[in-house]
């Protein structure tokens, strides 16, 4: 059983790195993985109003560190 700080747990916080929400799809957690894009993405394209720029870099860390601690139900 992978627990916290598993291989796969650290693969999946490194790919969220890079693409937000991708360490959940690597995961099989897809409605989270969907979450965190959608919020960053949405976030970063309107940097410009700040709020939602801030929104989203606080919600990408919250995926790296929800990738990494993540415990498989199994």
């Amino acid at each position: 059983m992978a627990g916290q700080g598993s291989g796969g747990n650290v693969i999946a916080a490194l790919c969220n790195v890079f693409i937000p929400g991708l360490g959940q799809l690597v995961q099989g957690r897809i409605l989270a993985a969907i979450m965190f894009f959608l919020v960053c993405v949405v976030g970063y394209a309107l940097w410009f109003l700040v709020i939602p720029g801030i929104i989203a870099v606080i919600v990408h860390l919250w995926a790296i560190i929800d990738a990494a601690k993540f415990r498989s139900g199994f």
